[in-house]
Order: C-alpha cells, then structure tokens, then sequence
C-alpha cells in the first residue's frame, strides 16, 4: 500500500520561503509522475506543480511561475516544493500526488502566508 507523507508546513510572513517535502513508501516512486496540490478555503483543488518520472520534466500553475520550484530525489523517495516570495494568496493546505499505476494522495500540510 503506498503512502505519502508531507512536511515543512507553517506560518511565513509575505515575501518569504518555505520547502515543503513528501516522503513516499510502499510503490515504485521512480516510475510516478510526482504532483503538488493545494486547496484554499472554500475553494476547489489545484494542480501546483509537477515533475515527470523519467526525465524530470517540470510544469508550473501560472501563479507560482518564477516563485516555486519542484524537485525530486529517487534515490531518497523524496518530492520537494520550494516556495519562495510567498504570498498571502498561497495560503492553502498542500497535498502530495503520485500518479503512476495507481494514484496516491498525502494527508496535506497547513501553509499560511500572513504578517
């Protein structure tokens, strides 16, 4: 059974920076295309970011474009989100996504963007 599991969640002034990382256990990680979800309050889930399995290939939302960077380690089972000159319409809960053979989600993990 695979699982994903985030951190790096928290409260962050505007302007700065947060890492967010998803541990994954239980699949093959190297064959999963990795995703990066968030959702705001009252509002439906979006695709944030992804990277490809293969060769890393990396597509962006609009709205974080030049400001996040997702990344990957195989050897670690390990996707990264950097998350830099936040803002307060990022805030939302971030999910982790692995879509392969099967489809995983993570619990999510809380990013507040506030002075």
């Amino acid at each position: 059974q695979g699982q994903l599991v985030e951190s790096g969640g928290g409260l962050v002034q505007p302007g700065g920076s947060l890492r967010l990382s998803c541990a994954a256990s239980g699949f093959t990680f190297s064959t999963y295309t990795m995703n990066w979800y968030r959702q705001a309050p009252g509002k439906e889930r979006e695709l944030v970011a992804g990277i490809s399995s293969v060769r890393g290939y990396t597509n962006y939302a609009n709205s974080v474009k030049g400001r996040f960077t997702i990344s990957r380690d195989n050897a670690k089972n390990t996707v990264y989100l950097q998350m830099n000159s936040l803002k307060p319409e990022d805030t939302a809960v971030y999910y982790c996504n692995a879509i392969g053979n099967l489809q995983y989600w993570g619990q999510g993990t809380q990013v507040t963007v506030s002075s």
